[in-house]
């Protein structure tokens, strides 16, 4: 894969105008703001409109897209619009001074990119109520139209839910937009590397290493293409097919590790794994681990065959494989990628690792991990269908996901004797 320097961000305004001079009380006031994304991705833009007085400088009136409920979440390079829209103004009568500010995320805070003024005339007089909340639009200029992209069809779209949802759950949720995030990250089974791309863009690393055995991140490229994104990949980010249990790195050597929906799928267990895991992360070092839950509803792997409840916990062998060698699944979106054959679908069952919640506390708790964050998403109720269901806890069955982050507390080595 060819890489390129993406740390640049760039975004440039063009001259806005005032859509419906002069502006009046009492009546819509709109500014459409051109501009254009310079570099091949830029996070969370945000606009803002700030109004102040053409003598004192006074300001008046503040309005921004996103806290006015209208979130840019990327944009690819290209030309692009924003109209500014308030349904009523109510601003005394004379003349003011409108900033223009634009920004965009880079290492995780909103960076001043651009900025441009005009002026304008208010006639009438204000209302006593005062300016109602602003409205905003945003419109594509080139070829490929907002709609177009993930993160407007929201989780609906694989790419989105690995590309912006996984790196939020992973940056802010988990782990806090912690400053570690800035040195070295591993990622324990990268799988289409998407999520890596999303987290070493936004957090703009020191490294990034996403390492599967299975190479599905060699189709990372042509996905990014799919998704309207005509970028290299950054020189900080690398991908091999390395195993989880022989992790070629020395010890102490990154200050993050993440893991999503991986430890699950590692043939023979993932002890070995965690404890490579421990060694690669530094003291102090923060974990981030998703890792998939076997006795929930989800934990099968198998629901584009059945949406049957349990149907791993109720059914026996002989019936799950007949059911996957049989039926014709339900495919989900998964960004463009060949559809998994049914011999892959079975041996990823049947090599599944049967992870609970405690189980695997107990066991990062062995490993001397510090928890410093836990999420659960869970079953709004069990229904008991089967008696096979009986055998097995109520917190099994219910949890459906589980996140947690973890500090790697290590112990100091002793000296060496002279």
């Amino acid at each position: 894969m060819s890489h390129t320097d993406t740390t640049t961000i760039a975004l440039s305004l063009g001259k806005p105008h005032c859509l419906n001079l002069p502006f009046k009380n009492g009546e819509t006031a709109s500014i459409r703001i051109p501009f254009s994304v310079l570099s091949p991705v830029v996070f969370e833009v945000t606009l803002r409109v700030e109004i102040s007085t053409a003598e004192q400088g006074s300001v008046v009136y503040r309005s921004d897209n996103t806290a006015d409920g209208e979130r840019v979440r990327w944009l690819p390079r290209g030309e692009y619009s924003a109209d500014w829209i308030l349904p009523r103004l109510s601003l005394s009568a004379g003349h003011y001074r409108v900033r223009i500010i634009a920004r965009a995320l880079g290492k995780q805070q909103l960076r001043k990119l651009d900025e441009q003024q005009l002026e304008l005339e208010v006639q009438g007089q204000a209302e006593s109520n005062g300016i109602v909340k602003a409205g905003w639009h945003f419109a594509s200029e080139c070829e490929v139209p907002l709609s177009d992209l993930a993160w407007q069809q929201g989780h609906d779209s694989w790419f989105f839910r690995h590309f912006d949802h996984a790196s939020h759950v992973v940056i802010n949720y988990m782990l806090d937009n912690s400053p570690l995030l800035s040195g070295r990250i591993l990622d324990v089974g990268c799988g289409d590397g998407i999520t890596d791309l999303g987290i070493c863009l936004r957090t703009e690393p020191e490294l990034l290493v996403g390492i599967d055995p299975s190479r599905a991140y060699e189709r990372l490229p042509e996905v990014l293409k799919e998704n309207h994104l005509d970028l290299e990949l950054p020189e900080n980010l690398i991908y091999t097919a390395d195993d989880a249990n022989h992790i070629p790195y020395p010890d102490d050597y990154f200050d993050v590790v993440i893991s999503w929906g991986s430890v699950e799928h590692i043939a023979g267990g993932y002890l070995q794994t965690l404890r490579e895991i421990k060694r690669v992360l530094r003291p102090d070092g923060l974990l981030f681990i998703h890792p998939g839950l076997y006795y929930g509803n989800f934990g099968h792997h198998l629901g584009e065959f059945s949406s049957e409840p349990f149907f791993h916990l109720t059914k026996s062998e002989d019936e799950i494989k007949q059911l996957v060698f049989s039926k014709d699944p339900q495919l989900m979106d998964r960004s463009g990628y060949e559809a998994v054959s049914r011999e892959d679908f079975w041996r990823c069952y049947t090599e599944l690792n049967p992870i609970s919640v405690a189980e695997f506390e107990r066991e990062l708790k062995a490993l001397e991990f510090e928890f410093y964050r836990a999420a659960l998403r869970t079953e709004g109720r069990i229904e008991y269908t089967h008696p096979n269901l009986q055998n097995y806890p109520v917190q099994d069955l219910a949890t459906l996901e589980f996140y947690l982050s973890a500090y790697n507390r290590k112990k100091p080595r002793p000296l060496e004797q002279a």
